[in-house]
């Protein structure tokens, strides 16, 4: 493995999620063999769900350090040249440049949820569903707005097209990250021409002279080369000057595409879901949907498949300050407890409770959450005088309420549209306690769940790959086949099927979950 790292046959992927930078660095058989992290958090700015782009930049430089000197403890090796890089980041999002360079407003993640007028009216322009995070309907939103920048915008991206952008100096974006700025043709594999056309005439009647197609980032499809690492970026990435430029760089994707890949589920009739902050789940479909749905999301594998995608902009973070609540009780008592295993012990702790967690109604709302109508979230926990009112049954209910939202979607397609799926990939950190995450998720979705020995390392390992296939795929071998023979031929998992009495408990607590909308209705209006 020295030999093999020292004369720059790795390859290295960085993906910039909510709350985690991580780095992973590929070997010849694409397993990790090291990895490096960051932990950051988003920030509420003036009603925004931000990040400050100096934040990430420090980030990504602390995450990479970590992996080098994970490296040079394992291995005895200081990385100077690598055969390839991929960068991945949360998908969708705003960011916009002038002819400068300057950022001109800050940038917004997909987070926020201020864009309902502009989501509604692109809708009806296009036919096609325009969710509030995309980019193009944050471009729309402060058209609407009357910003002033509007005519200086030259470039518009996501962070992982920024971020490669600074890297590389081309203004590119992986055809799965630029699904989440605007409608993809799917046959051409750009753009929707005519969706263009319409965008650009609207604005042009509102008086602004930009159009969309000019300022958005160039396609690529998996396997393309999206250029090399510049000098200027190879000193943003490693502080210590060690690491070469002219590195080759792989098309910047999006964490959606990324967890596709990730999971091996970019062929059609596949799915994943990916459950950590925010929870997400991706099928690949025969055909297209038979018309727009407002909850779900048509966007793309990274070589351009057609996928339907439930997106919920809420998932496991009021679980996580729960827990860090009993974390904070341990410590007041004296007692020393690993945090991992604490989870552990709670998440199992659930699997003792009811199948309809006793009567208990919990919303894990720390921001809107489209699907279900919330522009604004309040976490909410209530129970009535003779609910059951246990440590298992609180538990499975802040399990239970981090999958409604993506319940309520992903049923919507699943009967309106009859789609078919025989299972779904799970990963993100739902997945990190053996088997309880995927009993949930098995339960909520009404599908058998895998879980594979790689997935826990998400898509910084998923990006890693797709700078792999760039480097190393044969003639016309397709991303499914890469996937397929040079990566998880000999892959192991765990699969958890649904049961008929949890299934018909998760529809139970969904009842109550909808009826209580009510309630935290009441909780954004008044607190």
């Amino acid at each position: 493995m020295k030999e093999f790292i020292s004369s720059g046959k790795a390859i290295l992927g960085i993906e910039l999620g909510s709350t985690r930078i991580k780095t992973v660095l590929i070997g010849a058989d694409n397993k990790p063999i090291a990895i490096g992290g960051y932990d950051w958090e988003n920030k509420l700015e003036d009603g925004i769900w931000t990040y400050d782009l100096e934040d990430a930049w420090f980030g990504i430089r602390q995450s990479y350090k970590s992996m080098a000197d994970d490296v040079k403890n394992k291995y005895g090796v200081i990385i100077t040249k690598l055969a390839g890089i991929g960068i991945s980041a949360m998908m969708h999002g705003y960011l916009v440049f002038n002819n400068k360079d300057e950022l001109l407003a800050p940038f917004r993640t997909w987070r926020n949820t201020m864009t309902e007028v502009a989501s509604n009216e692109l809708g009806r322009l296009l036919n096609f569903n325009m969710p509030q995070r995309w980019s193009t309907t944050h471009l729309y939103q402060c058209i609407l707005d009357g910003h002033t920048y509007i005519d200086d915008i030259v470039f518009q991206t996501t962070l992982a097209g920024y971020m490669h952008w600074k890297l590389t100096g081309e203004k590119v974006i992986g055809i799965g990250d630029a699904a989440g700025m605007f409608p993809i043709d799917s046959i051409i594999k750009n753009y929707d021409k005519t969706m263009i056309d319409k965008f650009n005439k609207q604005i042009a009647l509102k008086g602004y002279h930009i159009k969309v197609d000019e300022i958005m980032p160039k396609i690529l499809v998996a396997g393309e080369n999206a250029g090399t690492l510049n000098k200027a970026g190879a000193k943003m990435l490693d502080e210590s000057g060690n690491l070469q430029a002219g590195i080759p760089m792989c098309p910047p994707e999006g964490d959606g595409g990324t967890g596709m890949v990730a999971t091996n589920s970019v062929a059609v009739r596949t799915g994943n879901v990916s459950a950590g902050t925010s929870v997400f789940a991706m099928i690949v479909l025969e055909k297209a949907l038979s018309k727009p749905y407002e909850s779900v999301d048509m966007v793309t594998t990274p070589s351009g498949e057609a996928v339907a995608m439930v997106h919920c902009n809420n998932c496991t973070s009021d679980l996580n300050a729960w827990v860090n609540i009993f974390n904070e009780f341990a410590i007041s008592m004296g007692m020393d407890i690993d945090k991992n295993k604490l989870f552990e012990t709670l998440y199992n702790k659930a699997l003792e409770g009811d199948e309809d967690c006793g009567g208990l109604l919990a919303y894990n709302y720390f921001s809107g959450e489209h699907i279900t109508g919330f522009e604004e979230g309040r976490p909410l926990f209530v129970r009535k005088q003779n609910s059951k009112f246990t440590l298992a049954n609180f538990i499975r209910v802040h399990l239970y309420t981090s999958l409604g939202a993506l319940k309520t979607g992903m049923d919507l397609i699943k009967k309106a549209e009859n789609v078919k799926l025989d299972v779904l990939l799970g990963h993100g950190g739902l997945f990190k306690t053996p088997v309880v995450g995927q009993k949930i998720m098995a339960s909520a979705i009404n599908t058998p769940v895998k879980v594979m020995e790689t997935a826990g390392e998400g898509g910084a390992w998923g990006i890693a790959i797709l700078a792999s296939y760039m480097v190393n795929k044969q003639d016309g071998q397709t991303l499914v086949s890469y996937l397929e023979h040079d990566v998880f031929k000999d892959e192991k998992g765990s699969v958890v099927n649904p049961e008929q009495k949890d299934v018909e408990g998760f529809n139970e607590f969904l009842k109550l979950y909808t009826a209580g909308f009510a309630i935290e209705r009441a909780a954004v209006d008044n607190i």
